[in-house]
């Protein structure tokens, strides 16, 4: 387990529950009340106010029959059944084959991804092509050449004129990739702030590369489906076809880096197992330890999910910054490499610095990891950050790695001191690795990526060219300036290498060439109506991580923004599907097996606050020449048949062409975002030019559309009805419903207004504003799930409402039933079919009914307008719709009647569910990561504070020089790595966490209940009868009796806590994960004696002090 979110809740651990367990404040609660309550026949003691049951009950029945009379009026549900009986006799039940249908998804979409796969293979070729004509060229380095950059295209100077670099560049917007602005006849280069647009590497590589522009362009032409593609140089430039124009952030930076990208560190090396060694002893003081600081931050930038890392601090002792991690690796996912950044932060330099020993723990960690058959199993490599200062270090290699020199050793010499650098260098060039000398900030991001170029070579020199597939991500980074760009992604992507001869020992990589997939379009070919009402399609990585389900949540708000989650691509399958308590579904996924199997769920609805308790049958198998797998998730019972009717064309158009007919945006009829004709056309137009024979070139989905058009057919009648119900409304009434509506399996949605537009109460129902009132991709509506599972004939009630109506809004209620068809004792779920009424209806029928009472009883004695009862009306799962206090509705009764809602958990009236929440932001209790160092003195404050402004001041001076010169572009590069070199100290004021929360459920089987709660100085008395054909309940109580020494039972979610050791043993543990296919560790042809060599920098006056100051100052004013 990779980090401290990565695993269900243990059974065996107390700090751990099952979901149907009982937190302990609820059991201490229980304990409390086994002494205060009991549930008894109704025998009120004189003075109680007596609640006769069967009046109760009269008023329940009452105003059930009076709700379930008005919404069948209004809905036509029972017109509706009886148009699916008419043509029951030519109705047939098809059972899904959930093997068929995952074997067929995967062939799809290793169809689509095997043409992304030829769009690289291409791009590759066309370079390799372009290196070739280059042979006889010879590096020209005053090379003039103009291209467009794409921050500077379309500006202006302060004349008029283009800048240099900046010419006319067209811009046009593009629904295909999302709306922005692009030229899709041309790419554009971005470079980073801290590369030179006219370094002469960067003016040959560009040039070089303006041959891919009319493979860009054919590549697009010949795949329409195509999104990004791009060439992105080892020297630091990013070719984007198509072009586009680029935006700083709020700092005036691009911190975009290419080579900093999960795709290109993936394509560029294989796989590695790291341990990073760092020299903490007192000679690292100072702006060597804040240069070696961000050298290790730059390093862990270049690991990704397939790699594994360590790090090691020495001085007198050696010790793991992460005690937790002593003696393993980790698996290098965005947890553990933030987690790393920040420990880093607070390592203090002290003592003397003793090399050999952690030199050997590194070795001995590599090799034990190498021979239990863990971590990479491919490179293997150690990188020693030092000042130089290292003696005892050959026995070390004799005794480790020489003669074959499996482990390869970077080292990094910090600051300008050359003193120690031939012995730096020794150990590298003895290892096959690389020296490099970073003496500043800006120095760290191009000397890092050197050992990338080493770990390459292999690679090169067999011009293997590997395909890999990237983890899903959002590139927010791309697009500074587009919310649009925040989509899920995958890349694949493959390596480009020089064929120069002269050259083919360094193996010298020039790139890599990448292509995205927009992973919606990739579900796009598991078409939602084949799966059911609950059934959906996932992929999950080799790694276990998500890559697409719709239980993943990777954004959460910010204030008004949304923002990506820190760890939003490293949820773990067992994370969403957290029933599967064993792995086994994780576990078959991950070794890419086929194969099926069934587990019991728990499905949160609406936002978590309902459950539904289903079965579900999962069936998996493996996407071909990828590392994903695919699943397809079908629900026992109604969600493995679908119903099939036949119906002739003409009279299918004739009934879609209703105004009141829409069919699901998120669905593929027909395929309409290829031709820039079509993406005009909505799905309907498309569909009815499909089935005119208007446009011969559309392609369409004929199983959905004849179900499209059988549904529409069936439907048709209701339009009729709804418009006559609504013409014949007395005036009295026409407030009862404002809208009747329906939906069937394959997306279709009719829906017809009893009022006039203006008047509707919740004006975003049905629109794509309200999504979870409207077919998805990912879900059905709301109100169609919930009324499938609903016994049949009866209606569930729902209360609609914004999260912050405005005061005057009106509240509505949605009250739906699904219509269900059996053929030869197969029941499938034909079509849903509600109404949308004004909550104060529900009102005026309710206190009507309550006004009746049992006969011989002459005048009703009592109504719930008294004021000696208090009346709720609530749904099942506790909320209150009806309520004699205004302030109390829509609320949870556990919160408004902690004592009532205790006894009926205690009387099983309702059950308690736990469910949890693996992708939770929480609130931290401080922002540090750390509580180990609390201000414990005004001293110590002073320290602290003393301590920042040093800090500040070295940064700020930073920003404005470099140890090299004052020159234009290292401003520019120092104004870079400043914004970048502490951007992982700024954190959010949540983060992510794992959470777990009640959930409160009405057992059908307890129809009725009444009981006498103990209140100490009194008794209150209740009584509970269902109300028939509907989740709603009718409680009436005695509200003259104080029950406040009851807590409130409260519908929040709390954050999971772990102790130390448990924390630890899920940081520690190594989940189950399949090992990318290749590796290319070494190569006999490589020349190991490239190992590196001294950097060349002069240094400004200001920086030029700061060593001094930093001696002059107390080690702890400073680290």
């Amino acid at each position: 387990m990779p980090g401290p979110s990565r695993l269900s809740p243990d059974p065996s651990c107390p700090y751990s529950r099952m979901p149907w367990d009982l937190g302990p404040s609820l059991w201490k609660t229980a304990v409390i009340l086994s002494l205060l309550l009991s549930s008894t026949a109704l025998s009120p003691t004189s003075g109680q106010t007596k609640i006769p049951l069967e009046t109760v009950k009269l008023w329940a029945d009452t105003f059930g029959q009076d709700l379930y009379n008005t919404v069948t009026k209004y809905s036509g549900s029972l017109l509706l059944q009886k148009k699916y009986k008419d043509v029951e006799p030519g109705l047939r039940i098809q059972e899904v084959d959930g093997l068929e249908l995952v074997r067929k998804f995967s062939e799809d979409m290793e169809t689509m991804l095997h043409r992304k796969v030829e769009a690289v293979k291409v791009l590759q070729n066309l370079v390799e092509a372009a290196e070739e004509a280059d042979l006889s060229h010879e590096f020209n380095k005053s090379l003039v050449f103009d291209y467009y950059n794409s921050v500077l295209i379309n500006e202006r100077d302060g004349n008029g004129k283009y800048v240099e670099l900046g010419a006319e560049f067209i811009l046009e917007s593009n629904a295909h990739f999302s709306n922005l602005m692009v030229n899709t006849s041309l790419s554009s280069v971005q470079l980073p702030t801290n590369v030179y647009n006219k370094d002469p590497d960067i003016l040959n590589g560009v040039y070089m590369s303006e041959a891919l522009n009319p493979v860009f362009v054919e590549n697009f032409q010949r795949d329409p489906t195509l999104t990004w593609q791009y060439f992105g140089s080892s020297a630091g430039f990013f070719r984007i076809y198509p072009g586009i124009k680029w935006t700083p952030d709020e700092n005036g930076v691009i911190t975009f880096d290419c080579r900093n990208r999960g795709w290109y560190i993936q394509a560029a090396t294989s796989p590695k197992d790291i341990v990073i060694v760092l020299d903490t002893s007192g000679s690292m003081k100072g702006l060597r330890m804040t240069i070696a600081k961000h050298t290790i931050s730059t390093i862990l930038d270049t690991l990704g999910e397939n790699d594994f890392v360590n790090i090691i601090a020495y001085n007198d002792y050696i010790h793991y910054i992460e005690p937790c991690f002593k003696g393993i690796l980790v698996q290098a996912d965005r947890d553990n490499r933030e987690h790393f950044k920040q420990l880093v932060d607070d390592l203090m330099v002290k003592g003397v610095g003793v090399v050999d020993q952690a030199l050997r723990e590194a070795f001995q960690i590599l090799k034990q990891f190498q021979e239990a058959r863990q971590g990479s199993l491919c490179n293997q490599a150690i990188m020693l950050i030092s000042d130089g200062a290292v003696e005892d270090y050959e026995p070390v290699f004799e005794e480790y790695n020489w003669p074959d020199r499996k482990v390869r050793v970077f080292t990094y010499l910090i600051g300008r001191e050359v003193t120690f650098a031939d012995r730096m260098k020794w150990i590298a060039c003895n290892n096959k690795g690389y020296y490099t000398q970073i003496s500043t900030l800006a120095d760290a991001q191009e000397n890092v990526m050197e050992y990338l170029h080493v770990l390459s070579r292999p690679m090169v020199i067999n011009h293997d060219h590997d395909i890999i597939w990237t983890e899903a991500y959002m590139d927010s980074k791309l697009f500074t300036s587009h919310a649009q760009s925040l989509m899920l992604l995958t890349t694949v992507a493959m390596p480009v290498f020089s064929k120069k001869n002269e050259t083919r020992s360094h193996g010298i990589l020039l790139g890599v060439v990448g292509s995205d997939v927009a992973l919606r379009e990739l579900m796009k070919l598991a078409p939602r109506y084949k799966l059911g009402i609950h059934g959906y399609a996932f992929l999950n990585t080799n790694n276990g991580y998500i890559l697409s389900h719709p239980d993943l949540r990777p954004l959460y708000r910010e204030g008004k923004k949304l923002k990506p989650k820190p760890n939003y691509n490293s949820v773990d399958l067992s994370e969403v599907e957290w029933e599967d308590r064993a792995e086994t579904l994780r576990t078959a996924m991950i070794n890419g097996e086929t194969g099926s199997l069934s587990m019991d769920v728990k499905v949160p609805l609406d936002k978590g606050k309902r459950v539904l308790f289903l079965t579900n049958d999962y069936f998996f198998t493996d996407i071909s020449d990828t590392p994903f797998s695919l699943g397809v998730v079908l629900s026992q019972g109604h969600g493995e048949y679908i119903l099939l009717g036949n119906t002739s064309v003409e009279e299918g158009l004739h009934d879609l062409l209703h105004p009141d007919l829409t069919l699901a945006s998120d669905w593929i009829y027909c395929i309409t975002d290829i031709d820039p004709d079509h993406r005009k056309l909505s799905q309907l137009e498309a569909m009815v030019r499909f089935l005119t024979g208007e446009d011969p070139d559309l392609e369409c989905d004929e199983e959905l559309v004849r179900e499209v058009l059988f549904d529409a057919v069936v439907t048709a009648p209701m339009e009729a009805y709804w418009t006559a119900l609504a013409l014949n409304s007395s005036e009295d009434y026409q407030h009862v419903a404002d809208m009747a509506f329906l939906g069937t399996r394959a997306g279709l949605l009719r829906s017809s207004l009893f009022v006039g537009s203006e008047k509707i109460s919740n004006k975003k129902f049905l629109t794509p504003e309200d999504k979870a009132s409207i077919f998805t991709m990912d879900h059905f509506p709301l109100w169609y799930r919930q009324a499938a599972e609903q016994p049949a004939g009866s209606f569930v009630f729902d209360l609609h409402s914004a999260e912050d109506p405005d005061p005057g809004e009106p509240l509505v209620v949605t009250a739906s039933t699904a219509v269900a068809v059996t053929v030869d004792k197969k029941t499938a779920i034909a079509a849903a079919v509600g109404i949308q009424m004004r909550l104060d209806f529900l009102h005026h029928l309710f206190w009507a009914a309550t006004q009746q009472c049992s006969a011989g009883d002459g005048l009703c004695p009592q109504s719930c307008q008294d004021s000696d009862l208090d009346c709720f009306v609530i749904d099942n799962n506790g909320f209150i719709l009806i309520s004699g206090r205004p302030q109390e509705i829509r609320r949870f009764l556990g919160e408004v009647d902690g004592a009532l809602m205790t006894q009926l958990l205690s009387m099983g009236v309702f059950s308690q569910v736990t469910l949890y929440d693996y992708q939770a932001m929480c609130r931290p209790p401080n922002h540090h990561h750390s509580a180990a160092r609390p201000l414990v003195s005004p001293i110590s404050a002073l320290l602290t504070v003393t301590r920042w402004l040093a800090n500040e001041l070295l940064l700020f001076l930073l920003q404005w020089s470099t140890w090299g010169s004052w020159s234009e572009p290292s401003r520019a590069e120092a104004k870079a790595v400043f914004h970048h070199s502490h951007k992982h100290r700024k954190q959010d004021v949540l983060q992510p966490c794992d959470t777990e929360y009640p959930v409160f459920v009405h057992q059908r089987a307890i129809q009725e209940a009444n009981g006498i709660i103990e209140c100490g100085a009194c008794q209150k008395v209740f009584v509970m009868h269902q109300i028939p054909n509907s989740n709603l309940l009718l409680l009436v109580t005695d509200p003259t009796c104080d029950c406040s020494i009851f807590p409130q039972v409260l519908q929040e979610a709390t954050e999971v806590k772990y102790n130390a050791s448990i924390k630890c043993d899920r940081m520690r543990s190594q989940k189950l994960r399949r090992r990318p296919d290749s590796c290319h560790a070494f190569h006999p042809e490589e020349n190991a004696q490239d190992c590196g060599g001294t950097s060349e920098t002069s240094a400004s006056r200001p920086l030029l002090l700061l060593p001094l100051c930093a001696w002059l100052l107390p080690p702890q004013l400073l680290w």
